[in-house]
């Protein structure tokens, strides 16, 4: 087939120690997962079930990225997330094949207006003007669930321009990885290519124009983002 225009490029995130990476096809992000962070945002935690929103593929960076303060927002906050990715084709799943179905996690960065996420909230609108910006979706380098083993309470952590702004532990998720694909698959037939980013701890906060983002999860590659001293 003949196109008007050259079609993008597909976005993968390298695996460590393979030698192809994994194309990304969908991002789902969950909502409140630490009720921590759900306090802080003056919210409570939906423990009947997760809640997610989506990230455009066209809005994901690698770590390591250098990226302009984005246009929009005077109040552009981080967040710092484990990602997981699907490595199976599964719909309406047990508990094992979900399990099964995880390929590999990673440190990701959930960056967001929040001057427009507020709009949407006080008109009760979409957040996509918040949470979905063109470099907002940040991925690390990936390790096989495998390798990395079972999450129990590995430490979760950012800091910007060296100040210490996010501490927590994965075990304060509300809902863990394998409880997210039983749900998430409820609702989509998720399969390779499927990437959930799982929320944030407490501790998110704004971010400047000429600050430097390092995010750590004990195990995992760490994460990187810069941002141009210049605003877009």
């Amino acid at each position: 087939m003949r196109y008007l225009f050259d079609p993008h490029e597909v976005f993968a995130v390298p695996v460590e120690g393979e030698t192809a990476a994994y194309p990304v096809r969908r991002i789902f992000c969950v909502g409140r997962n630490y009720a921590a962070h759900a306090a802080e945002m003056g919210g409570e935690v939906d423990r009947e079930a997760p809640w997610y929103f989506t990230k455009s593929v066209a809005h994901a960076v690698l770590s390591g990225a250098t990226l302009a303060y984005p246009a929009g927002t005077s109040n552009y906050h981080h967040e710092m997330e484990l990602a997981f990715a699907i490595g199976a084709e599964v719909f309406e799943t047990s508990e094992a094949e979900a399990a099964a179905a995880i390929f590999a996690y990673g440190c990701a960065l959930d960056m967001t207006r929040r001057d427009r996420q507020q709009d949407g909230k006080d008109h009760r609108r979409p957040w996509s003007l918040g949470k979905d910006v063109e470099g907002s979706a940040v991925f690390a380098e990936m390790t096989r669930a495998t390798e990395f083993g079972a999450l129990a309470d590995q430490a979760i952590a950012l800091k910007v321009s060296g100040e210490v702004r996010q501490e927590g532990r994965l075990s304060e998720m509300v809902w863990s990885p394998t409880e997210i694909v039983m749900h998430l698959s409820r609702f989509y037939h998720l399969g390779p290519g499927d990437v959930v980013m799982t929320g944030t701890p407490s501790g998110v906060g704004p971010v400047v124009a000429g600050d430097s983002i390092h995010g750590t999860i004990d195990g995992l590659a760490p994460i990187e983002l810069a941002l141009m001293v210049t605003k877009s």
